[in-house]
């Protein structure tokens, strides 16, 4: 009975570690490195903005990896950041407004591992 169960748990074990890189990992908030404003300030942002509150949006879209361009953090809204922007929106299942307001603030502070849409070229 007791060799039962080692050799359940062994199994159990082994079958964790095989398959843990293939289980979808949260991922982490990413303010923490993004400081231009306080997490709080959430304006509603388009293209032509410009300001501190753009720089924060464009540090936080770059916690995004794969294909999709690192903005510079210049901090004025351009047609590079909208194009990221309404991907990200697409990735969340948001209306790819271009507009950040709420809910893509949301997502930009708690961004998807991974998206499947492919960026536009």
């Amino acid at each position: 009975m007791r060799r039962n169960r080692l050799l359940t748990s062994a199994a159990v074990l082994g079958a964790a570690v095989a398959l843990g890189p293939a289980v979808p990992h949260t991922a982490a908030a990413s303010g923490q490195n993004c400081s231009y404003v306080a997490s709080g300030q959430q304006p509603t942002l388009a293209y032509g903005d410009t300001g501190a509150a753009v720089r924060q949006a464009q540090c936080l879209s770059n916690a995004w990896g794969g294909q999709p361009p690192k903005l510079a953090l210049d901090g004025v809204y351009g047609t590079v950041m909208q194009k990221k922007i309404e991907w990200i929106q697409t990735c969340h299942g948001l209306p790819a407004s271009g507009v950040i307001e709420g809910r893509t603030w949301h997502v930009l502070y708690h961004p998807a591992l991974d998206c499947y849409v492919p960026y536009p070229s």
